[in-house]
């Protein structure tokens, strides 16, 4: 079969480079699609199924990290996830985060000897899934582990512009209380009282046993204010309370569905944050 590949990177003569590049170093290879940004990447890669995915780390909106993400946790459970390859100008600190997650990557703009040793390891992966169907889950689990190392690379998630400028962000010390705007109202909530918070847009709902309220602020610079003993983050766009949760059953494509304590809502956490749930 003819590998297929897709290209997301936000600068467009860095992805014709790139494209090009890739028709000299592996002729075989079929680019389905070339977009500039993450919810794009998604979308398509989601669409066409490539075999290997080529994410710019730095995107308007949602980054290629986010993507990879939005990709671990919506891909069909009877299809290998795509290989990914990083595309990047971080420093060296941040690229010692990739080669211990042992995801490979590509530095802008595109080296040729560096392009070469990528294809010929995504190559030799691509190999190895021609072996029988009962590997398919090892690999899977190796995948989202390898992005779960590369969430959490001190290199790679540090705090997003804005959030040095929270005082418990900057101090280290974990946020312990929400002001809320209701109206003309501020409604202070304590973050114990938080069953789970979860991204709307530009907003984060915040949810408590008696009623919701909306903040103006983003998960990603809520989250390093968190206590991430006490919250664990289930989703891209869901972080629960640990002690709110009263049961997690598996389903047959890999994903939690959770309940909790004295509310109705139920809560699904990805492939990608299963791990955090198993038996003592």
């Amino acid at each position: 079969m003819t590998p297929t590949a897709l290209i997301a990177e936000d600068e467009p003569l860095l992805a014709a480079n790139l494209q090009a590049e890739l028709a000299l170093r592996w002729p075989a290879l079929r680019v389905v699609a070339n977009v500039g940004h993450g919810a794009a990447a998604v979308e398509q890669a989601l669409l066409l199924l490539p075999d290997v995915v080529f994410l710019d780390i730095r995107m308007p909106g949602m980054t290629g990290l986010e993507a990879a993400q939005a990709l671990a946790e919506d891909w069909p459970t009877d299809t290998a996830l795509p290989l990914i390859v990083f595309v990047t100008a971080y420093d060296q600190y941040a690229l010692q985060a990739f080669e211990r997650a042992a995801v490979d990557y590509v530095l802008k703009p595109v080296q040729p000897e560096r392009l070469a040793l990528t294809c010929a390891r995504v190559q030799a992966a691509l190999r190895q899934r021609c072996e029988p169907a009962a590997a398919l889950p090892s690999a899977l689990e190796a995948t989202l582990a390898q992005l779960r190392s590369l969430l959490v690379a001190p290199g790679l998630s540090a705090a997003p512009i804005g959030a040095a400028a929270n005082p418990s962000s900057a101090s280290g010390q974990k946020l312990a209380l929400i002001q809320a705007s209701v109206g003309a109202a501020i409604h202070v909530v304590p973050v114990a009282e938080v069953l789970y918070f979860e991204a709307a847009d530009k907003y984060v709902r915040v949810i408590t046993i008696e009623r919701e309220y909306l903040i103006r602020t983003s998960l990603r610079e809520l989250l390093p204010q968190l206590d991430e003993q006490r919250f664990w983050q289930v989703h891209r766009g869901t972080v629960v309370r640990a002690e709110a949760i009263a049961t997690a059953v598996r389903d047959e494509s890999g994903k939690v569905h959770l309940t909790l304590r004295g509310h109705k809502d139920t809560l699904v956490a990805s492939r990608l944050y299963a791990h955090l749930f198993k038996a003592m």
